[in-house]
């Protein structure tokens, strides 16, 4: 562990970010959530559904302005956080209905053709400095890519949607999938491109891709034998349990059904998953990969039903293998027939058009993402709303993606600043949303403009990794309580699963290398540079405290600091005295870092 700063203050509040319970949202009572712990005298109430509400542009005591506050509250929540330029931009109107309109209109930036440009270019450096066969493209490819594209991409909104349904459709490069970074580019284009689309779209597509074939094992599913062979059933439980209906029975709003004994009712059973097992059989590959061909296969055989994921393209959909496929009606959820004598694609997509079409999808699927943007504990109304707008835009159509962003994002209870006095409202910021933030709102510098990050090291410390969860129920559940306070409120902390004492650590850790070392992305090529933090941009506003401790309230916190965090960050820049040579750049360090640390950062109000 590196601290050199050595302040009690400062010991205190690295200690309480170690302890969960103590940021916990069932303890976070902010009363100044305006700002600079000064509320006397502040008219602001609300702040997007009409600029008459706003009041006072300034906050009185530290003169923050509420409008870049709450644009850059709402650009954290819509995007990976915004940069001065963005948030005064946005300031001026707050109209955030037509900056989402603005973002929905921008063009599509797929991954995939990024990350053959990452391979062109990780052949060359690594002929630069080894003799050694290169081989790729891999998982620590599609890193590189992901966090080049995330950093230059001008639609940060479709690039948000699709990182939250990254940690709802979930595969991981914890299997064999990580060797392949275009299979991981490739199922990700399929988030990307729905992200703006309709919500059927994304679960037909999953379904046939080769990555979640093999990753949930029905890429070569057979049909059932005379030798007890039995479909395998893992896709056709976690479709449904984890990709659009949960468990349970839910009203629209959210809350479980029960029935006259007073349980939950269960969506499905045993007998439904092994009848919509037999859907999903006779998928096989799509195409013979690149390495198969080079090592002799025939291209023009047809691709054999066992080929396994090493052998198929990753890019390419998965074909029927009709006598492969089970025959004959199944029975699903809903006593709903798919009859025989279709083909087995046809099967498929009927079954998968029904489970969208079960009415717990748009309440399941519309709180995960408010989970994912805005808050861990939305009401019974919001949900609602929210699931409203899944099950119909307004012109009859169910599942289209934009209506539903637009319920997440714009409703009263994301946009009202009242709601932040609600010590249950908020959420956890995961770890990975904390570096992504620091990204997309502090300058950085990369010498030869790209933006490359391995991630390993951030994985190690604090357990995140694009694609890289343990497992398909993500880095942690929707529904974890972390401790006997949420369990007596009844709530939820689900980033909570994660930090611990390792990963708090960890994660203090990867702050000071990104301030104190000022490094922001390493990659493991020599002759590829480090992308360092621009800490220059700040030494001017070092001179002053106040000054700078106000910028990074509003540019990272959303005006949040509280009146001790600010006393804490104050004393440990004046311990450095302004006739050190580099006194500036170590008070923005010790800012910067104290703050990134703080409870008020990591805990989004």
């Amino acid at each position: 562990m590196h601290f050199l700063i050595k302040s009690n203050r400062l010991q205190i509040l690295l200690i309480c970010l170690m302890c969960a319970s103590t940021i916990s949202l069932a303890q976070s009572n902010y009363d100044d959530f305006l700002g600079a712990g000064h509320d006397i005298g502040v008219k602001v109430r609300t702040s997007s559904n009409s600029l008459s509400s706003i009041g006072e542009n300034t906050i009185n005591g530290a003169g923050l302005d509420a409008k870049k506050i709450e644009a850059s509250r709402f650009l954290f929540q819509a995007a990976f956080g915004g940069n001065q330029e963005e948030i005064n931009s946005l300031s001026k109107t707050l109209d955030f209905e037509g900056w989402i309109e603005n973002q929905f209109n921008q063009p599509t930036t797929l991954l995939l053709p990024k990350l053959w440009e990452v391979d062109a270019r990780a052949r060359e450096l690594h002929r630069a400095q080894s003799n050694d066969d290169y081989f790729g493209p891999y998982s620590v490819h599609f890193q590189f890519a992901w966090w080049d594209n995330n950093y230059k991409a001008p639609d940060q909104l479709r690039q948000r949607i699709a990182f939250a349904l990254s940690q709802i459709a979930v595969i991981s490069s914890n299997s064999q999938i990580g060797d392949f970074g275009e299979g991981l580019a490739s199922y990700y284009d399929i988030l990307i491109r729905n992200a703006f689309g309709n919500y059927e779209d994304v679960l037909q597509e999953i379904t046939i891709d080769p990555n979640m074939g093999f990753y949930l094992s029905h890429l070569n599913n057979p049909k059932s034998d005379e030798f007890g062979t039995r479909p395998d059933e893992n896709y056709a439980r976690e479709i449904m349990q984890l990709f659009s209906i949960g468990l349970y029975e839910l009203h629209n709003d959210g809350s479980r059904k029960i029935d006259s004994n007073g349980d939950w009712i269960p969506t499905y059973d045993n007998k439904d998953i092994q009848e919509l097992a037999k859907v999903f059989t006779g998928l096989k590959g799509g195409a013979w990969s690149k390495e198969a061909i080079e090592y002799g296969v025939d291209v023009d055989s047809r691709i054999y039903f066992s080929a396994g994921i090493y052998d198929i393209s990753r890019e390419v959909p998965l074909q029927m293998e009709e006598f492969q496929h089970e025959p004959g009606e199944k029975t699903i959820i809903g006593n709903y027939t798919i009859p025989s004598g279709q083909t087995g694609m046809e099967d498929i997509q009927q079954a998968v058009k029904h489970i969208f079409n079960h009415p717990n999808v748009g309440p399941f699927i519309g709180k995960r993402l408010i989970q994912q943007f805005v808050k861990s504990n939305p009401s019974r109304p919001y949900v609602n709303r929210v699931a409203n707008a899944f099950n119909d835009n307004g012109a009859g159509v169910r599942g289209d993606m934009k209506a539903v962003i637009k319920a997440v994002l714009l409703d009263p209870e994301a946009r009202d600043c009242s709601a932040m006095q609600d010590p249950k409202h908020g959420k956890l910021k995961e770890p990975l949303l904390r570096y992504t933030q620091l990204m997309h709102s502090v300058p950085s510098d990369s010498p030869d403009g790209y933006y490359w990050n391995n991630g390993y090291d951030f994985f190690d410390d604090t357990g995140q990794l694009v694609l890289g969860a343990p497992s398909v129920f993500n880095f942690y559940r929707t529904n974890y309580q972390p401790n006997k306070e949420f369990i007596a409120q009844d709530i939820v902390g689900p980033e909570f699963q994660i930090h611990n004492s390792q990963s708090a650590i960890g994660y203090m850790n990867q702050a000071h290398k990104w301030t104190d070392w000022g490094i922001l992305f390493w990659d493991w090529y020599e002759a590829s540079p480090d992308t360092d933090v621009a800490i220059d941009n700040y030494l001017a506003m070092a001179e002053d405290p106040e000054t700078l401790i106000n910028h990074f309230d509003v540019l990272m916190v959303h005006g949040r600091l509280s009146a001790e965090t600010r006393e804490t960050i104050k004393t440990a820049m004046l311990q450095i005295p302004n006739n050190w040579d580099d006194y500036q750049m170590r008070r923005v360090q010790i800012c910067l870092y104290i703050i990134m640390i703080s409870p008020d950062y990591v805990v989004l109000k």
